[in-house]
């Protein structure tokens, strides 16, 4: 598209002001590139409270209020559930909004090509989100994985344990959105906090050509079914192969500020082989990077990792700091047009291609290839 910077700050407006709001605005706060113009949330509650942040933004029942109220907007933070991304998307693209979406994209890929169609016929930007690519321990990691430290890279392993104590209050809302997915085969596990882990995959390797999924259902309560045990495997097109195991831990207690999810990811070359420890959760009590090469191991224990309680004290902490870089790199960037953005919605689209793939190759019990790229 033609975009042209705007050359001053960028007039913003929330929409969706649930729990994820509380991360997503750290990208907003004390930022000279922005100004908020807006908040909407059906929840009169919700506005009410969010206001206090933001006390001379409007606020709005709908976005469509928002675009009939005159308010000029620039660009949208949606912040809806998973399951109102498309026409909500659509909507805020024909009101000439460039859009910022939390993830996942949506659900299929019809509705992907819905709104890649409106953000092309309004001349308009589409990113999806993807905080884990600023994550500061997961960015050292994939600077030693290019810089050939540890050799040609041979294999690559996620593991992530999703656990039933811990963490901060997710409103039932929240959950019910959550469950509506589960009934249209998009599991909280795999889709909607695994769109992270594939989106770090094709970011560190590139491509994928090839998956093998085996997606379990376990039933937790009345009516609530989560997709655990799950295994993923699959191959990049330069060849690496990455293996992502899913296990859920309903009676174990995890130190969290947020999600009740233990996260790690190694990546394993001729030389020797890097890790990341943590990400939204404290398990493992070590440094969040290490690498081992030429016999010796390395530990980082200052970068940004949310554990160091120095950063969580003066609240520019962690995990949650990168909500607040890619915040603050979309805002930059619509000011400036500094740099390539990440993500746009192209690349978000083989994040849903690869979980798709995922899905299909679970139900079948085969392998599926994936086509990166191609029109769908």
């Amino acid at each position: 598209m033609s975009f042209v910077p705007y050359g001053r700050p960028v007039r913003a407006a929330f929409v969706g002001l649930g729990r994820i709001y509380d991360l997503n605005v750290r990208g907003y706060i004390d930022n000279p590139d922005v100004d908020v113009v807006a908040l909407v949330d059906p929840s009169e509650e919700r506005r009410a409270q969010r206001q206090a942040d933001w006390p001379g933004a409007a606020t709005f029942a709908s976005a469509a209020e928002l675009a009939s109220s005159g308010i000029e907007v620039d660009a949208a933070e949606v912040l809806l559930p998973a399951a109102l991304h498309a026409d909500g998307v659509v909507e805020m693209l024909g009101f000439g909004w460039h859009v910022n979406l939390q993830k996942p994209m949506c659900n299929d890929l019809l509705d992907a090509q819905r709104m890649l169609d409106a953000a092309k016929a309004g001349d308009r930007i589409l990113r999806v989100m993807e905080n884990y690519l600023f994550y500061e321990p997961l960015r050292k990691l994939k600077a030693v994985a290019e810089s050939g430290e540890i050799g040609e890279i041979c294999g690559y392993h996620m593991k992530m344990v999703g656990t039933g104590k811990g963490g901060w209050d997710v409103p039932w809302s929240s959950f019910e959105w959550q469950m509506e997915q589960m009934k249209r085969g998009r599991g909280i596990l795999v889709f909607d906090d695994g769109w992270h882990k594939l989106a770090t995959a094709l970011w560190l390797f590139g491509p994928v050509r090839e998956v093998r999924a085996w997606i379990g259902n376990l039933s937790v309560g009345p009516g609530v079914d989560l997709d655990a045990p799950s295994t993923i495997i699959w191959e990049h097109a330069n060849g690496v192969r990455g293996v992502w195991d899913i296990t859920l831990a309903m009676d174990m207690y995890l130190r969290s500020d947020y999600y009740t999810n233990d996260e790690r990811w190694e990546i394993t070359g001729g030389k020797g082989f890097a890790r990341v420890n943590r990400c939204t959760g404290r398990g493992i009590q070590q440094p969040s990077l290490e690498i081992y090469t030429e016999g010796e191991m390395r530990s980082y224990h200052a970068l940004d990792d949310d554990w160091a309680s120095s950063f969580r004290d003066s609240g520019d902490d962690d995990w949650a700091s990168s909500f607040r870089d890619s915040g603050r790199h979309w805002l930059r960037w619509l000011h400036t047009g500094d740099g390539p953005l990440l993500w746009g919605g192209e690349e978000a689209v083989d994040v849903l291609r690869f979980a798709l793939a995922a899905y299909a190759s679970s139900a079948s019990g085969a392998s599926i290839g994936v086509n990166p790229g191609q029109a769908i």
